[in-house]
């Protein structure tokens, strides 16, 4: 949810680099999503196999979001 959140409060913002912020901050609660299917792995809640599909969207997610955060970046 906080992904979600965070995506959406960031396209309200008119700066890029308020943009590029909150597509961060959806980014880093991606990555917690990830550290607790591990806890679910670890606790035997589920199999590799039934959370297999589930990583495959974290990892797309998180490569649209690298591309967002991306876009956003000042140019070098």
């Amino acid at each position: 949810m906080s992904v979600h959140l965070n995506i959406a409060e960031g396209c309200s913002k008119r700066s890029g680099n308020e943009r590029k912020r909150f597509y961060e901050i959806a980014r880093g609660s991606l990555i917690e999503a990830d550290a607790a299917l591990d806890l679910v792995l670890e606790l035997k809640y589920k199999t590799d196999e039934e959370l297999q599909q589930v990583g495959s969207h974290l990892v797309s997610i998180f490569r649209q979001l690298s591309g967002l955060i991306g876009k956003w970046a000042p140019p070098q």
